[in-house]
């Protein structure tokens, strides 16, 4: 199969098991919206990805997706920032349910991709005032207390991207940003993703044990008034912060409100649903990944084979499913 000439780190860390979220992959039938968004506003690469039917039939079946649902695939990324989250598009023929209804933060399942910025304020005007895109909630001023009691401040804003996808673009003032960005125009992003789950012990359980990921922060915080979330004033959810080993970007964040109001759309987080459906994490030893998830109950979908993948190169990948339905592509290069 063809491949990308991007030079694209793996992101596992120098005693690690598997590294920080690769590849992110989304489906939809709205091509021309995701080129608006992530390309002309966000400023990435989205380039069409040639595939033969056999390789397309091979990637049906180790993904899960019924043979009636065709596509074409794409790879979006940010060309100055190589070892930021890939995206992976599935570009439906045909309509697939959607993960999401609205933009309702209660609603369960994938829910954002981070996009750090050196320049809160000269991204949202390019977001919001050059192409209007809409908002959850005016910028956030917030707080950041260093663990010696230094303090230090992030600038937030929760943007509507394509199939109700939350866009996060957040800069940390004074302050090492969450993820690379681009040294010319200060873009960064997609570096970070979150999700919001049911069972959010078992989610976590599933990076700690399976991927051998660490928690870098786990507490219960509460919403606060007209926040961007958009949930009642007050209410507490647990905000859990999980990091690959070395790695300082491409984390997982995890949100489970305690409120008893989420929303279960009845749409499962997976590929070829539309919205964000899978992630990618890369291995040094695949085998040791499939022993911890069997170990766990992991659901495994697809056993591990061999793979030629435009984005990841060639080596061997099984897919899991995580507690709360996520897909988890898991790849090792040869």
């Amino acid at each position: 199969m063809q491949k990308t000439t991007l030079d694209i780190p793996n992101g596992i860390g120098k005693d690690a098991l598997t590294g920080y979220i690769h590849t992110a992959t989304l489906c939809t039938v709205d091509l021309e919206t995701y080129k608006h968004f992530y390309g002309e506003v966000m400023k990435m690469n989205l380039d069409f990805v040639k595939l033969t039917d056999e390789a397309k039939k091979s990637q049906r079946k180790f993904w899960n997706i019924p043979n009636n649902i065709d596509y074409d695939l794409y790879h979006c990324y940010r060309p100055t920032v190589p070892s930021l989250i890939q995206l992976r598009i599935l570009h439906l023929k045909s309509p697939t349910p959607h993960i999401h209804n609205s933009y309702s933060s209660y609603e369960l399942g994938s829910f954002s991709l981070g996009f750090p910025t050196s320049d809160a304020k000269a991204m949202d005007k390019r977001v919001q005032g050059d192409y209007g895109v809409k908002a959850m909630a005016p910028m956030q001023l917030g707080d950041i207390v260093r663990a010696n009691g230094d303090k230090g401040h992030y600038l937030e804003t929760i943007y509507q991207g394509p199939d109700y996808l939350h866009c996060v673009g957040i800069e940390r003032v004074n302050y090492p940003q969450l993820a690379p960005c681009d040294p010319v125009d200060g873009f960064g992003g997609p570096g970070y993703s979150a999700f919001v789950a049911k069972d959010s012990d078992a989610e976590v359980a599933f990076y700690t044990n399976v991927l051998e990921h660490y928690i870098l922060f786990d507490s219960v915080w509460e919403a606060a008034e007209d926040g961007a979330l958009g949930v009642n004033p007050g209410t507490p959810f647990r905000f859990c912060g999980i990091y690959a080993p070395e790695a300082q970007q491409n984390h997982f964040l995890l949100l489970d409100f305690k409120d008893g109001n989420m929303i279960d759309t009845g749409v499962q987080s997976c590929i070829p649903n539309q919205g964000l459906g899978m992630y990618t994490f890369q291995t040094r030893d695949i085998e040791k990944v499939m022993r911890n998830a069997q170990q766990h109950g992991i659901k495994v979908l697809s056993a591990i084979q061999r793979v030629s993948d435009y984005i990841l190169g060639d080596g061997k990948a099984c897919l899991l499913e995580t507690p709360n339905g996520l897909y988890v592509e898991i790849f090792e290069q040869n």
